[in-house]
Protein backbone atom coordinates (compact mmCIF):
# COMPACT_ATOMS: atom_id res chain seq x y z
CA UNK A 1 0.00 0.00 0.00
CA UNK A 2 1.27 3.45 -0.92
CA UNK A 3 2.23 5.79 1.95
CA UNK A 4 0.28 9.05 2.26
CA UNK A 5 1.94 12.45 2.67
CA UNK A 6 -0.24 15.27 3.99
CA UNK A 7 -0.21 18.80 2.60
CA UNK A 8 -2.74 20.38 4.95
CA UNK A 9 -0.98 23.78 4.99
CA UNK A 10 -0.19 23.85 1.28
CA UNK A 11 -3.10 22.04 -0.38
CA UNK A 12 -3.70 24.82 -2.97
CA UNK A 13 -0.03 24.76 -4.01
CA UNK A 14 -0.09 20.98 -4.52
CA UNK A 15 -3.36 21.14 -6.43
CA UNK A 16 -1.85 23.84 -8.68
CA UNK A 17 1.41 21.82 -8.87
CA UNK A 18 3.45 24.91 -7.99
CA UNK A 19 5.05 23.16 -5.01
CA UNK A 20 8.03 20.86 -5.70
CA UNK A 21 9.72 20.82 -2.29
CA UNK A 22 8.43 20.03 1.18
CA UNK A 23 10.11 20.03 4.56
CA UNK A 24 9.25 17.43 7.17
CA UNK A 25 10.17 16.50 10.70
CA UNK A 26 11.38 12.92 10.66
CA UNK A 27 10.78 11.29 7.28
CA UNK A 28 14.37 9.96 7.38
CA UNK A 29 13.09 6.88 5.52
CA UNK A 30 12.27 8.87 2.35
CA UNK A 31 14.45 8.02 -0.62
CA UNK A 32 14.75 8.95 -4.28
CA UNK A 33 12.22 7.06 -6.36
CA UNK A 34 9.62 6.67 -3.60
CA UNK A 35 6.08 7.44 -4.74
CA UNK A 36 3.62 8.87 -2.23
CA UNK A 37 -0.04 9.77 -2.37
CA UNK A 38 -0.43 13.49 -1.61
CA UNK A 39 -3.48 14.06 0.58
CA UNK A 40 -5.19 17.10 2.05
CA UNK A 41 -5.09 15.96 5.67
CA UNK A 42 -4.12 12.75 7.39
CA UNK A 43 -4.49 13.49 11.11
CA UNK A 44 -7.28 15.06 13.10
CA UNK A 45 -10.01 13.74 10.83
CA UNK A 46 -13.43 14.05 12.44
CA UNK A 47 -15.79 11.10 12.69
CA UNK A 48 -17.07 10.32 9.21
CA UNK A 49 -14.37 12.34 7.42
CA UNK A 50 -12.27 10.51 4.88
CA UNK A 51 -8.81 11.12 3.49
CA UNK A 52 -8.98 13.31 0.37
CA UNK A 53 -6.38 12.27 -2.20
CA UNK A 54 -4.86 14.99 -4.38
CA UNK A 55 -2.29 13.27 -6.60
CA UNK A 56 0.81 11.10 -6.58
CA UNK A 57 4.32 12.46 -6.24
CA UNK A 58 7.76 10.91 -6.79
CA UNK A 59 10.79 11.83 -4.68
CA UNK A 60 13.66 13.12 -6.83
CA UNK A 61 15.99 14.37 -4.07
CA UNK A 62 16.10 14.09 -0.30
CA UNK A 63 18.49 15.51 2.28
CA UNK A 64 18.64 16.73 5.86
CA UNK A 65 19.34 20.38 6.67
CA UNK A 66 18.59 22.88 9.42
CA UNK A 67 15.46 24.93 8.83
CA UNK A 68 17.58 28.03 9.38
CA UNK A 69 19.36 27.36 6.06
CA UNK A 70 16.50 29.33 4.49
CA UNK A 71 17.38 32.47 6.43
CA UNK A 72 21.16 31.97 6.61
CA UNK A 73 21.44 32.32 2.81
CA UNK A 74 18.59 34.52 1.55
CA UNK A 75 19.18 33.66 -2.13
CA UNK A 76 18.68 30.01 -1.19
CA UNK A 77 15.74 30.96 1.04
CA UNK A 78 13.90 32.85 -1.71
CA UNK A 79 14.49 30.04 -4.22
CA UNK A 80 13.32 27.41 -1.74
CA UNK A 81 10.19 29.23 -0.57
CA UNK A 82 9.22 29.62 -4.23
CA UNK A 83 9.68 25.83 -4.62
CA UNK A 84 7.54 25.39 -1.49
CA UNK A 85 4.79 27.02 -3.55
CA UNK A 86 5.05 30.58 -2.27
CA UNK A 87 5.98 33.55 -4.46
CA UNK A 88 9.45 34.87 -3.83
CA UNK A 89 8.61 38.54 -4.37
CA UNK A 90 8.05 39.35 -0.69
CA UNK A 91 11.42 40.16 0.86
CA UNK A 92 10.37 38.59 4.18
CA UNK A 93 9.19 35.22 2.88
CA UNK A 94 12.12 33.06 4.05
CA UNK A 95 11.81 34.33 7.64
CA UNK A 96 8.01 34.18 7.53
CA UNK A 97 8.13 30.63 6.19
CA UNK A 98 10.56 29.56 8.93
CA UNK A 99 8.35 31.25 11.57
CA UNK A 100 5.23 29.54 10.20
CA UNK A 101 6.96 26.13 10.13
CA UNK A 102 8.32 26.58 13.66
CA UNK A 103 4.97 27.70 15.08
CA UNK A 104 3.04 24.88 13.42
CA UNK A 105 5.53 22.17 14.39
CA UNK A 106 6.64 23.64 17.74
CA UNK A 107 10.33 23.59 16.82
CA UNK A 108 13.20 26.08 16.59
CA UNK A 109 14.87 27.39 13.41
CA UNK A 110 17.95 25.30 14.26
CA UNK A 111 15.89 22.09 13.98
CA UNK A 112 17.16 19.69 11.33
CA UNK A 113 14.41 18.78 8.86
CA UNK A 114 14.12 16.49 5.88
CA UNK A 115 13.95 18.42 2.62
CA UNK A 116 12.03 16.34 0.06
CA UNK A 117 12.11 17.44 -3.56
CA UNK A 118 9.47 15.79 -5.72
CA UNK A 119 7.80 15.71 -9.10
CA UNK A 120 4.19 15.06 -9.96
CA UNK A 121 3.36 11.62 -11.34
CA UNK A 122 0.95 11.63 -14.27
CA UNK A 123 -2.07 9.36 -14.17
CA UNK A 124 -0.71 7.59 -17.27
CA UNK A 125 2.42 6.61 -15.32
CA UNK A 126 0.39 5.12 -12.48
CA UNK A 127 -1.69 2.97 -14.85
CA UNK A 128 1.31 1.73 -16.68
Amino acid sequence: MMRNISFSLTTPQVRAQTKTVTRRLGWKFAKVGDIYCAIEKGQGLKKGEKVVRICQIRVVNVRREPLSALTDDLDYGFAETAREGFPDGDKHWPSEFVSMFCAHNKVQPSTEVTRIEFEYVSSAETRG
